[in-house]
């Protein structure tokens, strides 16, 4: 055995174990370490009162709790045609390449390699051939783990595409619904409005007649028009409202307008009355089920490791790279025929002066991770805002429901006593148009009171992530993500 043999013997197998041992056990470094930063800490109870329990719904129930039938369809509809969540599907599939792309790094880079030459290097000498086909490989040894760090980054910038496409699908969700109670509350009050200008119009046709006949003073006449006129534009105004609410329901759901009306016919004039929500959680719990959340804590994950693989580019860099090809050889009618192969260089590379290129390149990593810090616990005061401003809506909305459905019944009882004490000599006009204005607008305060009691299911719902059931890794992420990223890449 000769001595190339005896080498390449040893040689090989030592390189494979060298390269095996490497990326397996990457070793860390100790200013891989991020340093301990406080977290955002969820109120131990809400401040806001809460609903009652009796007769709610979990959280994870969906939309049901909003008593719209036709809201599901809509929604279908609405996220099938959205452009956002188009956008954020593409979003995720770009961060799943990256991903992978993240992950190939930690393995050998293998091509194959063909070659063919054929020529005369001097003169008069016999034309020579060859031809060469083999692979040659290439391979960074992770010995800092700059590439773990990497496939780190794209991994939780993965899980933060993932879920932000989840709080997307909450967010044109919510948007169809508020749309739709919009829309169911434009035509309660157009009805109110309707009812109005046509009890209005009798008023002042039956005036108008008294006054031809010089039973009633001219001026009761004018009073009886103009209140006429008055309900028709208004009315005119609510339809205008109504169908400008359709419009944006066509270009949410992307479904025509014809179709669409068909659809919501059945419903017209009613205001869903959502049921109540279980609220059986801590807030620490609760909060963690915000698609929003969570993302952003992915996102201070990722940058943690951001900063990392910047720190471990700065130190030593190894990588290895070796060939095995078959080659042939023909000149002068003489052809030779074998294999070539070899391990190696193995390169080591150690940064002496780069004017602070990769010193600025960790400042900017760590200015990064300093600033997905600080929006996740502006994100996190966000969300706690938005879950108490809700509550508080639902509170004030459940205490003055009672009154104004009150204020209405006796507006209403104070109309008709009013049209009959008019009709018989004991009102005057103006009383009764008083009266009718005064019930009008006690029916459309209480309208616009069970819209914004609506309304405000809607946002704690959304507030609470929409019905989003996050996985352990989502859950603990959202509630520290800091801890995930204190922990060495």
């Amino acid at each position: 055995m000769n001595t190339t043999h005896r080498v390449s013997r040893w040689l090989l197998p030592l390189g494979a174990a060298l390269l095996t041992a490497c990326a397996a056990h990457p070793p860390q470094s100790p200013s891989a370490a991020t340093p301990p930063v406080p977290h955002a800490s969820p109120p131990a109870v809400w401040q806001a009162a809460l609903p009652p329990a009796a007769g709610s719904q979990p959280l994870s129930g969906g939309w049901g709790f909003f008593d719209a039938p036709d809201l599901a369809a809509l929604v279908d509809a609405a996220q099938q045609a959205s452009p956002t969540l188009a956008s954020a599907q593409a979003r995720v599939e770009r961060a799943r390449a990256a991903r992978v792309a993240a992950g190939a790094a930690a393995w050998p880079q293998v091509n194959a390699v063909g070659s063919a030459s054929s020529g005369r290097n001097v003169p008069a000498a016999p034309t020579a051939t060859s031809l060469s086909l083999g692979v040659q490989a290439a391979w960074e040894l992770d010995l800092f783990g700059a590439v773990a760090a990497g496939r780190n980054a794209a991994q939780a910038r993965q899980v933060a595409a993932e879920v932000a496409l989840q709080g997307a699908r909450t967010s044109v969700a919510a948007e169809v619904a508020s749309s739709l109670l919009a829309l169911r509350a434009c035509e309660a009050q157009t009805r109110q409005t309707r009812l109005d200008a046509v009890s209005r119009e009798q008023t002042a046709r039956l005036t108008e007649q008294s006054a031809n006949a010089g039973f009633t003073a001219p001026a009761d006449a004018a009073l009886a028009r103009a209140g006429a006129a008055q309900a028709r534009s208004q009315l005119l105004s609510l339809q205008a409202q109504c169908d400008t609410l359709v419009k944006s329901l066509v270009e949410l759901t992307d479904l025509p307008e014809p179709a669409l009306r068909q659809r919501l016919a059945a419903g017209t004039a009613q205001l869903p009355r959502p049921a109540a929500l279980a609220l059986d959680g801590l807030p620490a719990e609760l909060l963690s089920r915000r698609p929003d959340l969570a993302e952003a804590a992915q996102a201070v994950i990722a940058a943690a490791a951001d900063r990392n693989q910047s720190r471990a580019r700065e130190g030593l860099q190894v990588s290895l790279s070796g060939n095995l090809a078959a080659a042939s050889l023909r000149t002068a009618g003489v052809s030779t025929n074998g294999s070539t192969w070899s391990l190696g260089p193995l390169v080591v590379t150690f940064p002496l002066f780069d004017g602070g290129t990769r010193a600025a390149s960790t400042a900017a990593a760590q200015a990064g991770y300093d600033e997905a810090v600080a929006l996740y616990r502006a994100q996190f005061r966000r969300a706690v805002r938005e879950v108490e401003t809700a509550l508080l809506a639902l509170d004030s909305t459940a205490q003055r429901e009672r009154d104004a459905e009150a204020a209405a019944r006796d507006f209403e009882a104070s109309l008709r006593a009013t049209d009959a004490r008019q009709k018989g000599g004991l009102a005057s006009l103006f009383d009764l148009e008083t009266a009718r204005r005064n019930a009008v607008q006690a029916q459309v305060a209480l309208i616009d009171l069970q819209r914004e009691r609506a309304a405000a299911w809607i946002a704690l719902y959304r507030a609470l992530g929409g019905g989003w059931q996050p996985g352990p890794a989502s859950t603990a992420a959202a509630q520290n993500p800091t801890a995930t990223a204190r922990a060495p890449l």
